[in-house]
């Protein structure tokens, strides 16, 4: 495989966490003294990884502001002009393959260089999935399913992390779209799981934001 691109989502709105980040783009939550996006980049970088795309929307003149590099990466941006889901930026940001690609409020500990197959999702088990909704594979990690959320108990979940072919980046429809909702369903059997015992951090809630400050420490 071909050394990949990293593709970080940065460009959501954080509209959940507005009570303790009123002014500022959720990525750039202070976590542990460090902004939350420099973790991401730090994992990328840790990982030997040159390229990285931000794929930026809402407050993007914030995400700018890293410029053009950091620890070694060629930084470039790709800019919505108006919401385009997480598909949909991914799509807009006419990325070189194969992609690695990143949600912006989220971190998974592992290490990316074990990703080599293609149409790859991160999972990780969790002991409730019912705010999370969960994904099932089969004994040879082969996705058989997406489930909504609302599921209770134990079970496996999107860590947020993908490496990504050609394929399916030209199967992405054009416009808004969700890859969560409309895109993986779509590919249910050649999508391949790869569990993680890695500890997983989502900051989207104040609550789980609140936690990201022992995570990191």
């Amino acid at each position: 495989m071909s050394e990949p691109t990293a593709a970080i989502l940065v460009g959501g709105r954080g509209t959940r966490l507005r009570a303790v980040l009123p002014d500022q783009q959720k990525v750039f939550a202070p976590v542990a003294g460090k902004p939350f996006l420099y973790r991401l980049l730090d994992q990328i970088a840790t990982a030997g990884i040159q390229r990285v795309v931000l794929c930026a929307g809402y407050k993007s003149e914030q995400v700018e502001q890293i410029g053009a590099s950091y620890r070694g990466l060629t930084i470039r941006y790709s800019i919505e002009r108006e919401p385009l889901g997480t598909a949909g930026a991914l799509k807009n940001a006419e990325l070189e393959t194969p992609v690695i690609a990143m949600n912006g409020d989220s971190f998974c500990d592992v290490d990316l260089r074990q990703l080599t197959e293609p149409n790859t999702i991160v999972v990780r088990e969790i002991a409730d999935t019912s705010a999370s909704g969960r994904i099932e594979f089969d004994a040879n990690h082969i996705i058989t399913r997406f489930s909504e959320k609302g599921q209770a108990g134990p079970g496996w979940i999107n860590a947020g992390i993908y490496l990504l072919n050609r394929e399916f980046l030209d199967s992405i429809p054009a416009g808004r779209c969700s890859i969560e909702r409309e895109v993986f369903p779509a590919w249910v059997g050649r999508l391949k799981a790869f569990p993680t015992r890695g500890r997983f951090l989502d900051i989207g809630t104040p609550e789980s934001y609140a936690t990201a400050q022992r995570f990191f420490q």
